[in-house]
């Protein structure tokens, strides 16, 4: 099931990625620095959404 937050933590990785090859195209550390933190965040939100998937499916498994 795609959410909402994989979504987003998709985008920000997508902007990350722009942003680290804008840095590297004009020679600017402080964007490519920039850009690995959006693309590093974009990584744990999207993992934070498949945690809570496997959550919600372990809870709703019927018990034995």
């Amino acid at each position: 099931m795609v959410d909402k937050e994989k979504v987003k933590g998709k985008t920000e990785q997508l902007k990350g990625k722009v942003e680290q090859t804008v840095g590297k195209a004009t020679g600017s550390e402080e964007t490519q620095a920039r850009g690995k933190v959006d693309e590093a965040k974009g990584r744990v939100r999207e993992k934070v959404a498949d945690l809570k998937d496997e959550v919600k499916a372990t809870l709703e498994e019927p018990k034995s």
